[in-house]
């Protein structure tokens, strides 16, 4: 069993909540839709079986200042927001594989330096009662330079998980965001 929803609103995979298979996620045409619509939320779109997939609301965005300076927005050095999901999901017994993708953009700030930002982003999936059952860490980086101050980034990645017992994989959810705990976030 496999299915495709996507936060995309339109483009490629359809409208908000689309299921079907018109297309697969790969990170270009992720990043595709981050630069077509770099403003917008991500999806939580509803996939019969699928866990959902949307951005943590808190999570959505992180801005990273100069060391004394958090909360001072001329003291910022870098901001970044994911933008774009999608997901795919693959169910085999009481084992769920979930393919996603999500994509957005890191805007210089004016105290920040050109050249590749990384930012740390953590994905967690949750049960019905919010405990947390699996997860995955990455990063995301792009290059800014002066004359371009904002730059894309896209990533497709896989996480595996057991089913609980009791649970239904329509149930469980699963989120994307950047961790808050990065040096000079604030």
């Amino acid at each position: 069993m496999s299915t495709l929803t996507s936060g995309m609103g339109g483009g490629m995979f359809g409208g908000t909540g689309s299921t079907g298979s018109p297309g697969r996620i790969t990170e270009e045409s992720m990043l595709s839709s981050a630069k077509a619509d770099g403003a917008g939320g991500g999806g939580a779109g509803v996939a019969h079986g699928c866990p959902r997939f949307q951005i943590a609301s808190r999570d959505h965005h992180v801005t990273i200042y100069e060391p004394g300076r958090a909360g001072d927005s001329l003291g910022v050095m870098h901001r970044g927001e994911i933008t774009r999901t999608a997901r795919e999901c693959s169910i085999e017994g009481t084992r769920v594989t979930v393919k996603y993708g999500f994509s957005g953009r890191i805007l210089l700030g004016p105290r920040g330096r050109p050249g590749v930002i990384a930012l740390p982003v953590q994905v967690s999936v949750r049960d019905p009662k919010r405990a947390a059952i699996g997860g995955d860490r990455t990063s995301v980086e792009a290059s800014v330079t002066l004359d371009n101050p904002i730059a894309y980034f896209s990533q497709v990645r896989t996480v595996t998980f057991d089913i609980p017992e009791g649970s239904r994989p329509g149930e469980i959810d699963v989120f994307v965001g950047f961790e808050q705990t990065a040096p000079g976030a604030g």
